[in-house]
């Protein structure tokens, strides 16, 4: 990985010696909030969008077989501009970076709800695509709340603006029956209702970053690293590649376990229960869900005092367990369910711990860059998996799946020796 010369940031945000310390903690407090914040008005909208987009592409394409675009769209809109949005953070702070990615979501809500008017299909992708670039703002946020977190918080921090994800991510969904209905009201295109609440919800987190994400957390962070004011506490100024490469590896690896196995498990389970669908896979999901993001401020809690490395394993123990139960029983809806819960909680405890350990193991004036890099390789990666899981699962079925996904939790585990070198 190579990363280039670090790009000027604009004037630094205003801080006052010698309170410095106490002033750092403070806006940290103030960022956690507003990030959180933020995260569950930004995931109101992106709910809506990957529960409305399936629906949306089957419709106007008129072939349920291209209704997986959707999805590939959004993962790809993401991964676009996961790394352009972390240089111009880079430049210009976070709050921008954030705000520009609103901006994106809002212009492609507008496009999504024109693409269903006219009925124009590659509209409609266009614009899923820029929910996918705002969804990358999205992503960020959790990285924004390491800059100013002290060493014994930041993966408490990052953990708890993860958690606020699933309150979006639930409400999100729960939009779509009122949502239709008050689409109607106002003459809005059919399946497209849920989007008033998601643009309300866009513009509301556009103008809480705008006004409440001040001063912002990076701009400080970066004014620290320069003047050493406050860094014991709170900006650590080390760069140790090969533990940053290994932390993007294991986020990725376990980012790809867990969609892969994920994106099939509907299909798995629409085989198994064919006559209750709807209602195993809505609650398999929620569970999986609430492993993911409900549990992420107990694992940043465990990264704080247990270290990042030891709680990366942990989730790749848990992601081992989940594909062991569903390798061995693949016919078992309860099983199943369990093991969906499983690759939830493992993907979380590797997530939070290994963008905790990316950031610190980083300087500060290259970690937007490396972060964005991440991000964009977790999304890719994804979608390729989920690309290849569809055709693994039709050659040796759902358990065998599972084995093969376990290779990756396996080299993630053994390579995790040399991310503790100095």
């Amino acid at each position: 990985m190579t990363d280039g010369p670090a790009a000027a940031p604009e004037a630094p945000e205003p801080l006052e010696p010698p309170d410095a310390p106490e002033q750092v903690a403070a806006i940290q407090r103030r960022t956690v909030r507003v990030l959180a914040a933020g995260q569950v008005l930004g995931g109101i909208a992106f709910g809506a969008t990957v529960s409305l987009g399936a629906l949306l592409a089957a419709d106007l394409s008129g072939q349920e077989s291209l209704s997986g675009l959707a999805t590939a769209s959004v993962t790809l809109g993401a991964s676009l501009c996961a790394i352009p949005l972390a240089r111009l953070a880079a430049r210009r702070g976070r709050r921008t970076a954030l705000t520009l990615g609103n901006l994106f979501a809002l212009v492609g809500i507008a496009i999504v709800i024109t693409a269903a008017a006219l009925r124009v299909f590659p509209l409609l992708l266009v614009g899923v695509i820029l929910i996918g670039a705002g969804n990358a703002g999205n992503l960020q946020s959790r990285f924004a709340a390491t800059d100013l977190a002290a060493s014994d918080r930041r993966a408490r921090d990052l953990g708890t603006v993860v958690w606020a994800t699933t309150v979006g991510g639930v409400l999100g969904p729960l939009m779509l029956t009122p949502g239709e209905a008050v689409g109607q009201l106002i003459g809005m295109p059919p399946l497209t209702g849920a989007y008033v609440f998601s643009i309300v919800a866009q513009i509301a987190a556009l103008a809480l970053y705008l006004v409440a994400l001040r001063p912002d957390p990076l701009l400080i962070a970066q004014r620290l690293a320069r003047s050493g004011e406050a860094r014991r506490d709170h900006i650590v100024e080390t760069d140790r590649s090969v533990a940053a490469r290994y932390a993007m590896f294991a986020v990725a690896g376990s980012h790809v376990v867990m969609a892969s196995v994920m994106a099939m498990t509907p299909i798995h389970l629409s085989h198994l229960a064919p006559e209750h669908v709807t209602l195993v896979v809505g609650t398999t999901i929620a569970l999986h869900v609430f492993g993911m993001y409900g549990l992420s401020p107990l694992f940043g809690m465990l990264a704080d005092r247990a270290g990042r490395i030891a709680t990366i394993l942990v989730g790749q123990a848990l992601l081992a367990a989940s594909l062991v139960l569903a390798a061995v029983a693949p016919d078992s809806q309860w099983t199943v369910l369990v093991a969906l819960f499983l690759l939830g909680a493992g993907w979380s405890a590797a997530t939070v711990a290994g963008a905790a350990l990316l950031t610190e193991s980083t300087l500060t004036a290259r970690r937007p860059r490396r972060q964005g890099l991440s991000d964009t390789i977790m999304t890719f990666s994804a979608a390729v998996g989920a690309v290849l899981a569809g055709v693994v699962l039709s050659a040796i079925g759902y358990g065998g799946l599972a084995l093969v996904a376990l290779v990756v939790v396996v080299a993630v585990t053994v390579l995790s020796p040399y991310a503790r070198r100095a």
